[in-house]
């Protein structure tokens, strides 16, 4: 199926996007974060915490006080090159107190350079250890099913992650504890409680992944898990996972503005950051999209969506991360008794299908309107699944009967996974068999919301990003520049500052186009 789309319309929705971008990559590009720093430590090798259960990345990057803005790397590779330690001894000497010192040899940056590359080369051996299973063991057809487990106790969650993969889960998501990213830490270590949801840790990360893998080659497909790079701690979780051989990583440019009040300025510092991480792991991004329909109308707002999927696209190209990795975000979320509904639905998602062809769009299932009824939220659950099919959704998060209620058992997720499962396997040729009706109203309605969309990001260029998140333009909700949790731990980075990972990876990025290409 296909859609008649104004062809200068999207040409010019693409353009404004790089327009719109540009700014906020120039504007990551001089300045630093605590957490970007931590990230820093972390690739360097430094994990743990101290006597106090503080994270000793945290440590160092607290030792440095007012320097922030000169970056972690060169201190700590003087203090290596000084003393003759390893990054992490030197983390836990300054837990004891000691100072960290001022760099100044060439020895010091040549060592932070050798650290950066090992770190990367970490990085690489994960994502050919990803290529090589996939390779051996197949990737599932799409849509692919995605399902999510989250009981606070990672050990449960690693048996209930098998148990969906044996079910028919191509992709298993452990859901965070609420909250955690308002925390400007990231937790140490196998966790074993949490409140809806568990601690995103690398060694629960390790923990999962290894479960998954074990699963394998008995299902007789690759296994992808999925977890949250968004927060406080966005590109220190991102590393995480690339060093843990997560697959995706939900990683929003605006998510935590809007729905958790974190300052944009760290934000979007962070998320450059966390999406050069992803783009080298080869860790598909999921953006939140799909959040703006929980807070403003579903048949008023997908303009909104489809002109955050453009910039949340143009943002992700700049820090590297190819189309095939920019898991776009949308959600199933019109009122189920609005007339029509079935077709607006339609109208929308193939839209964004079309408009981003390369992209692996992430496809959410109705919350909004789900009430405590099961029988209507599976019904809407089954058209769910039959619009994400027939449009070509890559990415499907299974909508699943007691979502509503409490959280959901196990039993309720394989209904789910059987749902799709079903669906999928009866529709999947209506995609090649239907065609919109040039002037109908699928045809209508796409366009309708693509020349609101054009509309929008006119107005969003005219203004800049910051300006545009202040009049609460996305998802109903304005967050000011210098509001929100998280700006005190931003540094407009000094003329001595020094990142070697930056040196490595931002070369790569020269020349990056909102317009351009899967690379």
């Amino acid at each position: 199926m296909r859609l008649e789309l104004d062809r200068g319309l999207t040409e010019e929705a693409f353009a404004l996007a790089g327009d719109i971008a540009s700014p906020v990559v120039e504007f990551a590009r001089v300045h630093t974060t605590v957490a970007i720093e931590r990230t820093v430590a972390r690739l360097f090798g430094v994990d743990g915490v101290d006597e106090l259960g503080v994270p000793l990345p945290n440590v160092l990057v607290d030792a440095l006080g007012p320097r922030l803005a000169e970056g972690v790397a060169l201190p700590l590779a003087q203090a290596c090159v000084d003393s003759g330690r390893s990054p992490q001894q030197v983390a836990e000497a300054v837990a004891t107190g000691e100072p960290l010192g001022k760099p100044g040899s060439p020895e010091a940056r040549e060592l932070a350079f050798q650290l950066a590359a090992e770190g990367d080369r970490r990085i690489a051996r994960q994502r050919g250890e990803r290529d090589a299973m996939v390779a051996a063991h197949g990737d599932p057809p799409t849509p692919w099913v995605y399902v999510i487990v989250a009981t606070g106790d990672i050990h449960e969650d690693a048996r209930q992650a098998q148990a969906a993969a044996r079910a028919g889960a191509d992709v298993i998501a452990v859901i965070r504890s609420t909250a955690q990213s308002l925390l400007d830490y990231v937790p140490y270590g196998e966790t074993t409680e949490g409140f809806g949801g568990t601690y995103a840790t690398q060694a629960n990360f390790r923990l999962v992944r290894a479960a998954l893998d074990e699963v394998v080659p008995e299902v007789g497909r690759y296994v992808r898990l999925t977890n949250y790079a968004s927060g406080l701690c966005m590109p220190e979780i991102a590393a995480c996972g690339a060093l843990e051989r997560l697959d995706m990583m939900l990683n929003d440019s605006m998510y935590g503005i809007l729905f958790r009040d974190i300052n944009p300025q760290r934000t979007f510092c962070d998320q450059y950051v966390s999406r050069m991480i992803n783009g080298r792991a080869g860790v598909i991004i999921n953006t939140g999209e799909d959040n703006y329909l929980t807070t403003a109308p579903g048949h008023e707002a997908g303009h909104t969506v489809v002109a955050s999927n453009f910039i949340n696209r143009a943002l992700a190209l700049a820090a590297g991360i190819p189309e095939r990795q920019i898991g776009l975000g949308h959600a199933f979320e019109i009122d189920p008794d609005r007339p029509g509904q079935l077709m607006e639905e339609w109208g929308i998602a193939l839209l964004i299908r079309e408009l981003f062809p390369d992209c692996p769009i992430k496809y959410m299932p109705p919350t909004k309107h789900v009430t405590g009824d099961i029988f209507r939220t599976q019904s809407l659950g089954t058209m769910f699944n039959l619009v994400g099919v027939a449009t070509g959704q890559h990415i499907q998060l299974l909508s699943i009967l007691t979502e509503a209620v409490h959280t959901p058992f196990l039993a309720d997720r394989l209904l789910a996974i059987q749902d799709a499962r079903r669906v999928f396997d009866a529709a999947r040729p209506l995609r090649e068999s239907l065609q919109a009706v040039p002037g109908g109203p699928l045809d209508r309605r796409a366009a309708a919301v693509l020349e609101q969309t054009v509309g929008l990001l006119r107005e969003v260029a005219g203004v800049g990003m910051f300006e545009a998140i202040e009049r609460g333009w996305f998802a109903d909700t304005p967050r000011r520049r210098d509001g929100g949790r998280g700006l005190e731990g931003v540094a407009k980075r000094s003329p001595g500052y020094h990142n070697p990972f930056l040196e490595l990876w931002e070369p790569q990025l020269a020349g990056w186009s909102a317009v351009g290409a899967d690379g």
